[in-house]
């Protein structure tokens, strides 16, 4: 078996990259007072020996008060912030690496552990972050609210443009603020960007992505990352059949998505009976678009029938790319032992310089 269609180049509009693999976002809330600091360009700029094509930076937060959820999550607006982001860029670069920065907004969130709070109430579609009696806080968001957050999405967009960056992610995933636009337990609302379907509690999101897409050059890249299940209820789905999740990504594409990131738990879980057809491989037959694959690759308990299936799923066009996560827990070098022939083989890391891949965000 040959691994050779995992590394064929890929490009969409400046995102060049030279091979499929991305690695996925990690939280490290290592950035007091959302400045990242010299050691977070240092482990950025190393994770290029990684050898993966495109490397998704940690979450970073966009301009509201209560976008991140912990007082270590960097910002992405800021002078001191943004100076902070060109130089890892920079670094990235000069290493031959290639970086998409993720920018977020938590939502409504449960007390952080320690007792921190942001500066204003947590924001969500609604005061809820999930089913449970308990999972409420935070106010849900009026239409300053709406309209000063699709602002600071388009503003983070254009900060990362002018930086450098070939592209960015927004995160809709993850029971985050936009994919809590999308659920019907935490949106319950009656205003436009409320409804009874999936394709109408997805107007919102479509409006943060049109406007990052005007706010941006033809040739920004823009990706966004997308999951059926919740922390807060991980056997929940969005989108219970194929046409469902048509109506769901059919809005957000036509706003100028041009990458979907497609997170699950599994990689190779089916996303509905009948099909083998994960949730990436249903995203691209429905939409056309260049997806990701994400969720555990690399970690099954036999890796070499799992890589002939990667392989072979990818020849049959089921996806673009593969997001790694855990795996480079256990073998930073993993993409460069595949590429040679070397799995399995002890990776000259220190992991502990390498900073520890201890949340996937």
């Amino acid at each position: 078996m040959t691994v050779q269609p995992l590394f064929e180049p890929f490009r969409c509009k400046r995102l060049v990259l030279q091979n499929c693999f991305v690695i996925d976002p990690t939280a490290r809330s290592g950035s007091p007072q959302g400045l990242p600091a010299q050691d977070v360009a240092s482990l950025y700029r190393r994770r290029g020996d990684y050898e993966a094509g495109l490397i998704l930076s940690e979450g970073a937060a966009i301009n509201r008060p209560a976008a991140a959820c912990d007082p270590g999550v960097p910002h992405f607006y800021g002078e001191a912030p943004l100076a902070a982001w060109q130089q890892i860029h920079d670094s990235v670069v000069r290493a031959g690496g290639v970086m998409a920065p993720q920018l977020w907004h938590m939502g409504n969130a449960p007390p952080h552990a320690s007792g921190w709070a942001p500066p204003a109430p947590y924001e969500g579609p609604s005061n809820r972050y999930g089913p449970n009696p308990g999972q409420q806080g935070g106010v849900a968001m009026d239409e300053r609210a709406l309209t000063a957050t699709i602002d600071a999405y388009a503003q983070a967009a254009q900060e990362a443009q002018k930086l450098g960056f070939a592209g960015v992610q927004i995160h809709a995933a993850h029971g985050f603020l936009l994919d809590q636009f999308f659920w019907h337990v935490t949106n319950d609302r009656t205003d436009r960007f409320g409804g009874k379907t999936l394709a109408e509690r997805s107007r919102f999101a479509a409006e943060v992505v049109g406007a990052v897409r005007r706010a941006t050059s033809r040739d920004f890249t823009l990706i966004l990352r997308l999951s059926q299940g919740k922390p807060a209820a991980p056997q929940a789905r969005l989108a219970a059949t194929c046409t469902e999740m048509e109506q769901w990504l059919t809005p957000l594409v036509r706003a100028g998505v041009d990458i979907l990131h497609c997170a699950q738990s599994h990689w190779q879980k089916p996303e509905f009976a009948g099909s083998p057809l994960n949730f990436a491989g249903w995203a691209k037959k429905i939409t056309d678009l260049p997806v990701i694959t994400s969720g555990a690759v690399g970690l099954a308990p036999k890796p070499h029938e799992e890589l002939e299936d990667l392989v072979h799923r990818k020849e049959r066009g089921e996806f673009d790319l593969v997001a790694l996560d855990d795996v480079l827990n256990q073998d930073p070098l993993w993409v460069s032992h595949l590429k040679h022939g070397a799995l399995g083989a002890p990776a000259a890391v220190d992991l502990r310089a390498q900073g520890s891949i201890h949340r996937v965000i």
